[in-house]
């Protein structure tokens, strides 16, 4: 039996895949396809109900398949979607984050979601992370794969950030794991080294205009300038560390906030929890609507930094532990919850807690549509139901879906 086979693809799917089915009927998932084509692929794993393939000719190509900007693109794991427009990528993602809610969380009548969309499909990274190949050049690793495919350009950093990384030159040194690299006001650049190995690398900047860190085993030690720069949002400069979680697209952060301001019901006499707080982008501007807000976060860093940005209130509480922890053990008998947990959504511990906190309304920032959908269905359950969805593209050219949804009693 043959391994290569032609198909006609269907419909696209979250990671980046497209859809199709083989001969015998099991589905088989494609990467860089569109809805329509016809395609000559090749089988590369099997598993019991469905395959993976690759990509080897399209035969009839959809009407919407563009030539993608990037000679990377296909080869470096980044983007899924340059062979779209930016349009037709946006309503892809609004089509799979409400299957992925109905087949997932069981919400076959979730409202359709509200899409924003990024005022930059390209250029919008204000964080890049790189890791180097054999020869200590900066790349990417492939899809599906730890092989690092070196770049010589990328397209989705913001401008400052790529005119400086292609004059960075590193030698191959053991523990050096990934190279980070983020812009902010002014667009001050800090390069963090990640590294396995407690004591820091020989490194100079030359004549980079950029401050460096090595984040190891004993925490961030300043290489050249500081530990961390400001991102200017809606106005208001927050401290963010190197090492600490920030939204990596700008205007959209300030669109998410917006949105929470907009839609959340808060008042002068409420509490509001903010789970996951991170350095405080969302607490800033919703502590002076609310009578007291407690913010929840595990990062050290990103705790340094919250206190930092929240220093002028005096109606803020933080605490420094895991989100289950806290949750399981305090009472806050809150107004509103926001939570914005990592991609792995919240573990049951965690959910099971926010359920005990009974608040009215609940803020759910998620940045992966199949955890928020199997959260989705324990809320549900635990007698909340879905009021508004929006989805915001922080991540053009990727498959990856930000949203932002709200749930009421």
């Amino acid at each position: 039996m043959t391994d290569t086979f032609e198909v006609t693809l269907e419909t696209l799917v979250y990671g980046g895949d497209c859809l199709g089915r083989l001969p015998d009927g099991r589905a088989v998932f494609v990467p860089f396809g569109l809805p329509g084509e016809r395609v000559r692929l090749r089988v590369v794993e099997e598993k019991r109900g469905h395959a993976r393939a690759e990509l080897l000719e399209v035969l009839e190509p959809a009407a919407g398949r563009i030539a993608p900007r990037c000679p990377h693109f296909t080869q470096c794991g980044g983007c899924h979607y340059q062979h779209m427009d930016y349009a037709a990528q946006i309503q892809a993602k609004a089509g799979i984050l409400q299957e992925q809610l109905a087949r997932i969380g069981g919400l076959a009548d979730a409202p359709a979601p509200e899409v924003v969309a990024s005022p930059r499909a390209w250029n919008y990274r204000n964080h890049i992370q790189f890791h180097l190949d054999e020869g200590g050049r900066l790349g990417f690793q492939a899809a599906r794969s730890n092989r690092v495919v070196p770049v010589s350009e990328c397209h989705l950093p913001e401008d400052a950030l790529n005119q400086i990384w292609p004059q960075i030159t590193l030698e191959p040194l053991p523990g050096l794991e990934r190279v980070s690299l983020r812009v902010g006001q002014g667009d001050e650049v800090l390069l963090a080294l990640e590294s396995s190995e407690p004591e820091p690398l020989e490194f100079t900047v030359e004549d980079l205009p950029i401050s460096a860190v090595h984040l190891g085993p004993r925490g961030a030690l300043v290489l050249a300038g500081s530990d961390h720069l400001y991102m200017e949002v809606l106005g208001r400069a927050f401290r963010v560390s190197a090492g600490a979680f920030f939204q990596v697209n700008t205007p959209m952060a300030e669109a998410m906030a917006a949105h929470l301001l907009e839609h959340l019901p808060l008042s002068p006499e409420a509490t509001l929890l903010d789970v996951y707080c991170g350095v405080g982008l969302f607490s800033a501007f919703l502590a002076p609507r609310v009578r007291r807000l407690v913010g929840i976060e595990l990062s050290a860093a990103a705790c340094e930094d919250f206190a930092a940005n929240l220093d002028e209130f005096e109606n803020v509480e933080l605490y420094e532990a895991p989100a289950e922890d806290v949750l399981a053990s305090v009472e806050f008998h809150p107004d509103v919850i926001l939570v914005d947990p990592p991609r792995a959504g919240l573990d049951r511990r965690a959910l099971d807690g926010l359920l005990a906190q009974g608040a009215a309304r609940l803020a759910y920032i998620s940045c992966d549509p199949a955890t928020l959908a199997r959260d989705a269905k324990r809320l549900t359950a635990g007698g909340y139901r879905l009021a508004r969805l929006t989805l915001f593209d922080l991540f053009p050219q990727t498959y990856h879906i930000e949203s932002i949804s709200l749930w009421e009693k």
